[in-house]
């Protein structure tokens, strides 16, 4: 299993960064995918996910309205679109099959996002 993430950076308060995340090595139609983040001191947070169905998405209450998830089955690929970041939403975020909370999660490297004016 591989997860590549890309699509991070620094961003100002109010500005949009949109990721990326290259699947393979599994059969990724079949499998729910999130998005997770971790800040620094911080525990691992779950942000987004999407079902096998590419349609049906949930959010995290704090990105709620802001953050916008999405998957194309075809190319095995997963996308987070961030706009009107906050400082709060700095972290380093991972691509996660599931949930990607658990031990033994199946998570990328991470792409960090630095919101900061």
């Amino acid at each position: 299993v591989q997860l590549l993430e890309s699509g991070g950076g620094l961003v100002q308060p109010g500005g949009s960064l949109r990721l990326s995340c290259e699947a393979s090595g599994f059969t990724f139609s079949s499998f729910y995918m999130s998005w997770v983040r971790q800040a620094p001191g911080k525990e691992l947070e779950w942000v987004a996910g999407i079902h096998a169905d590419e349609t049906t998405t949930e959010y995290a209450d704090s990105v709620k309205d802001r953050f916008s998830i999405s998957r194309d089955n075809a190319k095995k690929m997963v996308n987070l679109q961030m706009d009107s970041l906050k400082p709060e939403d700095t972290a380093l975020y991972y691509c996660a099959v599931a949930k990607g909370l658990g031990p033994g999660s199946l998570r990328g490297q991470g792409t960090q996002v630095t919101v900061s004016s």
